[in-house]
């Protein structure tokens, strides 16, 4: 039964929608994870360095994190389908202006700021759509699982896939690729039931929007800060417009970045406090961070992705940079990964069954961490092809096991009168902890040595994301019913 009608009908245009809305979330999550095998050629065509194409990634899951939330707000505003299908055109656009980029700031235009903006907008709807077409809750938490699983998918095949194209073809193509995805995707996005909105519609709100954008782009450019500047004091000057702002031997400016982006954070906060008190609907109410288990469910979705997007992007530099692997040998070395997530993300429906959302995800991060673990004791600092492939293989089972658990876990865990803004909330989170896995990996890899003593190093870090994960999966509580929500201002 759904909301979109009377029986057999409804359900099966309800079904009908869930397909190009896995494609969608396919599309977004391969864009973040196919540029890596992609690195060295990329650089080499727009006579750039590895730097700047880390900058660029991580710039592209950073504007997905930082418009996550008012993307959100906004489809209670336009509609659902509205914003899935103009995130799309956005998103195109962008994919096509990357294609033909002859230089790293037109690059940066197309992938990291148009592709992003045009994600933030077309992946809040794919979970606020599956919520409002489908009632029943398992048939609810089935649909939410194939589209997180296309996410997982998508960012695990992405190197395979980045990696053929770019060896046969060329990078560019692989935007090309994209291009005619998102269009048969908008196709078959036509016949999306989308219910109607109700008649009165909150006002957006834009100071909270401005703030929670900037708060986060500030803490994650500082992160970028570390590569070129170290993480405790200033390599070397930092310099804005000629003038020396911090000299050698100073406090890095990655935490002068950080804690102004603290600061703009807490301002957020504080303006949607007072919003709230006076009857208005903020970007994101802060009664959604009272729940120990939402906020538990929420910090493991963001280490998954830290510590997937993070290994990825270390593995890839080093096998590019320091072993001259092409980006086909990449991305097939790559695959054990693939093929894990896969396996897993394929039986996440039958575990969902017998098991409660919470053991999955604990033992999501075990298998994890088993991963890492192997990845760095049966390589060295100069590992050999074939001691990446039970590493990489459970890494991939394991985050497959607990993508569908976690999502499930956040969104259980509100009524469905939240469900947009959880949703918001969730996959910023998500984005975000894919930013930051780029930028902290990115930034102990910076112009790899010959050695690989980088690579140890960066992997070890990634790790210690992962123990941090599971440590969070075992503090999250047991829940028997959601919480209910409280009525906020319009």
């Amino acid at each position: 039964m759904t909301r979109t009608g009377g029986a057999g009908a409804a359900l099966a245009t309800a079904k009908a929608a869930v397909l190009p809305l896995a494609l969608a979330q396919f599309v977004a999550s391969y864009a973040a994870s196919n540029m890596n095998v992609a690195i060295t050629s990329i650089a080499d065509d727009l006579g750039t360095s590895v730097t700047g194409i880390q900058t660029t990634i991580t710039l592209f899951t950073l504007t997905m994190a930082a418009l996550m939330i008012p993307g959100s707000k906004l489809t209670d505003i336009w509609g659902r389908k509205f914003c899935f299908l103009l995130g799309l055109a956005v998103y195109g656009a962008g994919a096509l202006l990357a294609a033909l980029a002859q230089g790293l700031p037109v690059l940066m235009i197309g992938y990291s700021l148009l592709e992003g903006v045009g994600s933030a907008l077309l992946i809040p709807p794919i979970y606020i759509l599956i919520t409002v077409l489908f009632d029943d809750t398992t048939a609810r938490a089935r649909y939410f699982g194939v589209v997180s699983g296309a996410a997982g998918i998508g960012a695990a095949a992405g190197p395979l896939i980045g990696g053929l194209i770019t060896s046969y073809v060329s990078w560019r193509a692989s935007f090309l690729l994209q291009v005619v995805i998102v269009a048969a995707i908008a196709w078959l996005g036509r016949g999306i039931a989308d219910p109607p909105l109700p008649e009165r519609r909150p006002a957006f709100d834009w100071l909270g929007a401005v703030l929670s954008a900037l708060g986060l782009f500030l803490v994650v450019f500082g992160v970028l800060q570390s590569g070129a500047y170290g993480w405790g004091t200033a390599t070397k000057d930092y310099a804005i417009g000629g003038t020396v702002v911090v000299a050698a031997g100073g406090v890095s400016p990655v935490w002068i970045y950080v804690g102004l982006g603290v600061v703009v954070l807490a301002l957020f906060a504080l303006a949607a406090r007072v919003r709230e008190r006076n009857g208005r609907s903020p970007l994101v109410s802060l009664r959604l961070f009272a729940d120990r288990t939402s906020n538990l469910g929420l910090l493991t979705q963001n280490l998954q992705w830290l510590v997937l997007q993070g290994a990825f992007f270390v593995i890839s530099v080093f096998l590019q940079q320091v072993r001259g692997f092409s980006a086909i040998q990449t991305g097939l070395l790559l695959m054990p990964a693939t093929i894990g997530l896969l396996l897993s993300s394929a039986a996440a429906p039958r575990m969902a069954r017998r098991h409660t959302q919470r053991r999955l995800v604990r033992f999501g991060f075990f298998v994890t961490t088993l991963g890492m673990a192997l990845l760095l004791a049966l390589g060295g600092t100069r590992p050999s092809v074939w001691s990446f492939v039970p590493g990489l293989f459970l890494m991939g089972l394991g985050v497959g096991i607990m993508l569908t658990a976690s999502v499930n876990l956040v969104q259980s865990a509100w009524p469905e009168e939240v469900q947009g803004d959880i949703s918001g909330v969730s996959r910023s989170v998500s984005n975000l902890g894919s930013s930051l896995g780029v930028a902290v990996a990115g930034s102990l890899v910076a112009g790899a040595i010959p050695g690989g003593g980088q690579y140890f190093s960066a992997l070890v870090i990634v790790g210690s994301f992962a123990v941090l994960g599971w440590i969070a999966a075992l503090l999250i509580p047991r829940r028997t019913a959601p919480r209910q929500a409280q009525p906020v201002g319009r």
